[in-house]
C-alpha cells in the first residue's frame, strides 16, 4: 500500500463479474485479510489533516479564544470548565453538519465527502421519522421547509453559543474562584428542545449528532448546577463505556478485530494480521489471539477502567487509568474503522482526561458529593435506561443508544437489484449525491468500480451478520445471485439519507417503502434481507426478507453459533434458518386480481428445523403481481 496507490485485489475487472458470486466473495475476503480496503495512505493523510486543522487547530481556537484563553496555553486552559463545554459543542456541530463520522471515502462518500448538510437543508429529501402515525405531525418521508428550519435553528444555536462568552452563575464561582464562567444555559434548552424535535421529524439527523450522548450533556449544561453537572458528565461517560463494554460479551466481537486490524494503515505486517486468522487463507475465523485482543484490552478495560474512575479518590489509580482510557481511544482512531468516527474518540480521550483528572473525586466531584439522591437516581436510571432496553429488545432501540458500538452485534442488510435497476434510485431519488458505484465512475472505469463494491461485500462477509446475510440471498436468488447486484445496505444508505453508522435501523423497511414510492420497482428488482441485533439473552437472531414492491415477504431465525462457525465465503452453502412467516403471495395476486383486498396477505408457516432448505417466494424476474 503506497501513499498515492491503493492496494487493489488481484483480479482481472474486465472479468471479475463473470466469476460465480461466492467465488467472488473468497476472493475478497481473502484480500481483506491481507491489506484491508488497500486504501492508499493519501486517503488517511486527509482524515489526519481533517483531524489536526478543522477539529483540533480551528475548534480549540474558537473554545479557547472565546473564552479568553490562548489557544497555545494548554496547561491554563485544560481545566476549564467552559473550554470543554465548547469543545463539546464544536464535536456536536461538526458532527450535525456531516463534517464528523461517516465523512469521505472510508464511509462511502466519494464525490461529495460529505453528506449532512447538503442534505438537510434541501426540501424534498428523505426523512426517517422514528414513529410515524404515531407521534403527531411526524407523518411522512419527505423533508420540508419546517425540517430545514428546524435543522439551521440547531446549527445556529451551536455557533451561538460557540461564540458567545460566558456567564458566572453561583455553583461555578463557589466552586473554582477563577473561572470563565459556563455557556449560556437558555442557549442549552432551546437546543436540547430543538434537538428533540428534529430527533422525532428525522431520525438519522439525531443519530447523526450523536444525540445519544451529546444530547444528555446538553441537558446537563443547561439544567444543573456545576457540581452536580460535572458528576452528571462522568456518569454519561462510564455508562457509554461500560455499555460498550459490556455488549461486546458475546460471539460478534471477536469477529470485529480481526478485519479492523486489517485495515489499520500502520501495520504493515502481514504476518501480523494473519495471526488474527485461525489459519490463512484457508480458515478466516478469529484466532484465539484475536479474541484475547477483543476480549480482554477491548471488553475489559472498557468496563472496569471506566469504573475505577467513577469510584477510586487514589490520584494515582486515577491517573494510570485515565490514561489508560486515552490510549484506548487513540488506539480506535488509528484504525481508522470504517465509520470514521474520529472525532468522537478524539474528544472522549480529552474528556477522560478533563473530567476524572481535572475534576477529581476526592476534591467533591465523586458520585456521593451529587446534591440531591433523588435526582442523581433519575439520571442513573435514565442512563441506562436505553442500553437495557436495546439489549434486551434490540428492535425498539438503535444500537447507538444501545451503546453498542465496535460490538459487531448491529443491525445490518444487504441489497441486490435485478440487472439494471439499480439505477433506478440514481433516476428517481433527488438528493446531492449519487449511488455510491456512480460515484466511483468519476475516478474509476466501471469494471474497477464493481470490483471496489465487492470489497465492501468481502469486508461484511467477515462478520457474523455477513455470513447470514449472503446465505439469505443464496437461498431467495438461487443462481440468479450469480447476475444480480448486491450491495452493503450501509453505504448505499449513505448515499439516501446522508448518513450511516453501521446502524440497520437506518435503513430497515421504512427506507425501503420510502425508496419504493419514488422508484416503483417492481417484483423481484429491488430484494434486500435485513437482521436485527442479537438481544443479549438469546442465541439467535431475526431477519426479514423484503421485496420493494410488496414489502416484508419472509421472516425468520438464525442461530448465532451457525454463522460465526462458517467461513466468510460460505463453503459448505447457506447456514440453516428457520422460517417463521412467509407472505402468500399467490394469494395475495389472487385478491389484487379480483380488487378485494388493498394490503398483502399473509401465510403463517410452521417454523422450519435449522438446516432444512428454504424455499424463498420471491418473485422471478420481470413477473407481476
Amino acid at each position: 500500500m503506497g501513499f498515492k496507490e491503493g492496494n487493489f485485489p488481484p483480479v482481472d475487472p474486465a472479468t471479475f463479474l463473470d466469476l460465480p458470486f461466492r467465488d467472488r466473495l473468497r476472493t475478497m475476503s481473502t484480500h481483506w485479510a491481507d491489506h484491508g480496503f488497500g486504501t492508499p495512505k493519501m486517503v488517511h493523510t486527509i482524515y489526519i489533516l481533517k483531524l489536526a486543522v478543522l477539529y483540533l487547530a480551528i475548534g480549540v481556537s474558537i473554545a479557547t479564544l472565546t473564552s479568553g484563553h490562548n489557544p497555545l496555553d494548554f496547561s491554563a486552559w485544560w481545566n476549564e470548565p467552559i473550554v470543554y463545554q465548547k469543545i463539546l459543542l464544536w464535536t456536536l456541530l461538526l458532527e450535525t453538519l456531516g463534517l464528523g463520522g461517516s465523512w469521505g471515502p472510508l464511509a462511502g462518500h466519494f464525490e461529495p465527502m460529505m453528506g449532512g448538510a447538503l442534505f438537510w437543508l434541501r426540501p424534498n429529501t428523505i426523512r426517517l421519522p422514528p414513529w410515524p402515525g404515531k407521534v403527531p405531525f411526524t407523518s411522512g418521508d419527505s423533508r420540508t421547509v419546517f425540517d430545514v428550519i428546524v435543522y439551521a435553528a440547531i446549527v445556529g444555536n451551536i455557533v451561538a453559543a460557540l461564540i458567545l462568552p460566558g456567564v458566572h452563575s453561583s455553583s461555578i464561582d463557589s466552586a473554582i474562584a477563577d473561572n470563565n464562567g459556563l455557556v449560556r444555559p437558555a442557549l442549552m434548552i432551546i437546543l436540547a428542545a430543538l434537538l428533540v424535535v428534529i430527533g422525532l421529524r428525522d431520525k438519522v439527523i439525531f443519530i447523526a449528532a450523536r444525540g445519544e450522548q451529546y444530547f444528555p450533556a446538553v441537558l446537563f449544561f443547561g439544567l444543573l448546577p456545576f457540581v452536580d453537572m460535572i458528576i452528571a458528565l462522568k456518569l454519561l461517560m462510564v455508562s457509554v463505556w461500560v455499555g460498550a463494554g459490556i455488549s461486546k460479551l458475546g460471539h460478534h466481537f471477536s469477529m470485529v478485530i480481526p478485519p479492523m486490524l486489517s485495515n489499520t494503515p500502520w501495520i504493515t505486517s502481514t504476518r501480523l494480521k494473519r495471526a488474527h486468522y485461525r489459519n490463512f487463507p484457508d480458515d478466516l475465523r478469529p484466532s484465539t489471539m484475536a479474541g484475547g485482543i477483543g476480549h480482554v484490552l477491548g471488553t475489559l478495560v472498557e468496563v472496569a477502567t471506566p469504573l475505577v474512575l467513577l469510584f477510586t479518590t487514589n490520584a494515582v489509580v486515577a491517573l494510570a487509568a485515565a490514561a489508560l482510557m486515552v490510549a484506548f481511544h487513540l488506539f480506535i482512531t488509528s484504525t481508522f474503522p470504517l465509520a470514521v468516527p474520529l472525532e468522537w474518540n478524539l474528544f472522549f480521550a480529552f474528556a477522560a482526561v478533563f473530567l476524572f483528572l481535572g475534576f477529581p473525586n476526592a476534591d467533591g466531584f465523586a458520585v456521593w458529593n451529587f446534591s440531591s439522591p433523588v435526582l442523581l437516581a433519575v439520571i442513573v436510571v435514565a442512563l441506562v435506561f436505553f442500553p437495557i432496553v436495546g439489549n434486551l429488545r434490540p428492535d425498539l432501540v438503535s444500537f447507538l443508544p444501545s451503546m453498542r458500538q465496535y460490538a459487531g452485534n448491529w443491525a445490518s442488510a444487504t441489497w441486490a437489484f435485478a440487472p439494471g435497476c439499480e439505477d433506478k434510485i440514481d433516476e428517481f431519488i433527488k438528493r446531492p449525491s449519487q449511488n455510491t458505484r456512480t460515484q466511483l465512475l468519476a475516478t474509476y472505469p466501471a469494471d474497477v468500480a464493481d470490483v471496489v463494491m465487492h470489497q465492501l461485500l468481502g469486508w461484511r462477509s467477515m462478520h457474523s451478520q455477513g455470513r447470514a446475510l449472503f446465505s439469505l440471498m443464496m437461498n431467495h436468488l438461487g443462481e440468479d445471485i450469480d447476475t444480480y447486484t448486491l450491495r452493503d445496505a450501509e453505504f448505499s444508505c449513505n448515499s439516501i439519507v446522508a448518513f450511516n453508522f453501521g446502524d440497520g435501523h437506518l435503513h430497515d423497511a421504512k427506507l425501503i417503502a420510502a425508496i419504493q414510492r419514488r422508484c416503483n420497482f417492481a417484483p423481484g428488482e429491488f430484494l434486500v434481507v435485513w437482521i436485527e441485533s442479537q438481544p443479549i439473552h438469546k442465541n439467535y437472531q431475526q431477519y426479514q426478507v423484503i421485496d420493494a414492491a410488496l414489502g416484508v415477504i419472509e421472516r425468520g431465525t438464525y442461530k448465532v453459533s451457525d454463522a460465526i462457525e462458517e467461513q466468510p465465503w460460505l463453503p459448505n452453502g447457506p447456514i440453516p434458518v428457520t422460517v417463521t412467516w412467509t407472505l402468500d403471495i399467490d394469494a395475495n395476486r389472487a385478491a389484487t386480481d379480483a380488487g378485494t383486498v388493498k394490503e398483502p396477505k399473509m401465510r403463517e408457516n410452521t417454523a422450519r428445523p435449522a438446516g432444512d432448505s428454504v424455499v424463498a417466494p420471491t418473485p422471478q424476474r420481470g413477473e407481476q403481481v
